[in-house]
């Protein structure tokens, strides 16, 4: 009787280091919970609009103002425009942003650390660039970014397309810098092992020895930033949009819904709460995927 042919050696490793993270990251009590709710708001922006097909930017001034109901469960706003649509709307946007924003300041930081935690020549010009950005007031300055550019992008772009493509670039390029410390670091590390300074001796290029050896190597870190870059993105997004510095008032996101509400939060106080609830849900269930990703990555937690 012949046995069954052993499984690749090579994949064995890692899926056994997969199972292992998986395994760690489930003992996280809060982090699946800020998974199943992460999943659950990603269903109502993502899938909603496939089950409630009224259209966000439809006024209907006849039924402006209303309460919750059969015809608009979460009820209308002051131009009788649905709020669940709006709220799966905005959502679609915020993430979005908060995606491409996170995509934009990730590869950004991951250039600038990895850079400088090989290279010793660039070391010391890429972290004073990283302290400089640090020591900016990261707030004026993107006021002062959208300020200058919403009109020639809006002009170029669209009304829509600009301010996403404005708010995406502005906050990608002041959220970088903690990637950028913590992938240096990480590479310093890195430069000392056993099997790098192996494959310095033996002649290897630099790109394949980065690619091959040093960024797979880094992959973890970079999974924690990006996470806590979602949030931290969000956050960015619709602190601009309650200023009225964000999308334009056509195009909701949560952030603008909250800055449209405030004038009538008084009188209907669930204009504020909800999309003040989705955005903090959606934050603390990042955040909390985060902390549960760094500590399944970490070998001498999963050993523990």
């Amino acid at each position: 009787m012949t046995e069954p042919p052993p499984a690749p050696a090579e994949t064995a490793p890692a899926r056994s280091r997969g199972c292992g993270i998986w395994r760690q990251f489930r003992r996280h009590r809060g982090a699946m919970l800020g998974l199943l709710v992460l999943a659950a708001i990603l269903l109502f922006a993502g899938l909603g609009p496939l089950v409630w097909r009224l259209d966000p930017g439809f006024v209907d001034i006849r039924a402006r103002n209303q309460g919750f109901g059969a015809a608009h469960p979460l009820g209308t706003d002051q131009l009788g425009r649905d709020l669940l649509a709006r709220l799966m709307a905005g959502g679609r946007v915020t993430l979005a942003v908060g995606l491409a924003a996170m995509a934009v300041a990730l590869g950004f930081g991951s250039l600038v650390g990895i850079a400088a935690g090989w290279s010793r020549r660039l070391d010391a010009p890429l972290m004073r660039l990283t302290e400089l950005f640090l020591a900016l007031p990261l707030l004026p300055l993107l006021l002062l970014m959208v300020m200058l550019f919403r009109e020639p992008l809006a002009r170029a772009m669209g009304p829509a397309g600009g301010s996403f493509l404005l708010i995406v670039a502005a906050i990608g390029a002041t959220s970088w810098m903690q990637t950028a410390r913590i992938l240096r670091g990480e590479v310093l590390a890195l430069k000392e092992r056993e099997f790098i300074l192996a494959a310095v001796s033996t002649g290897t290029p630099t790109r394949r020895m980065i690619l091959r050896h040093v960024v797979p190597n880094v992959v973890s870190p970079m999974l924690v930033a990006a996470t806590l870059g979602i949030a931290a993105a969000i956050v960015t997004e619709s602190a601009l949009s309650f200023l009225g510095l964000g999308f334009p008032p056509d195009f909701p996101t949560w952030g603008r819904l909250l800055y449209d509400a405030v004038d009538q939060m008084q009188l209907y106080p669930w204009r504020v709460v909800l999309p003040g609830l989705l955005i903090s849900l959606t934050v603390l269930s990042v955040n909390y995927v985060g902390d549960g990703l760094r500590d399944a990555m970490d070998p001498r937690q999963r050993h523990r």
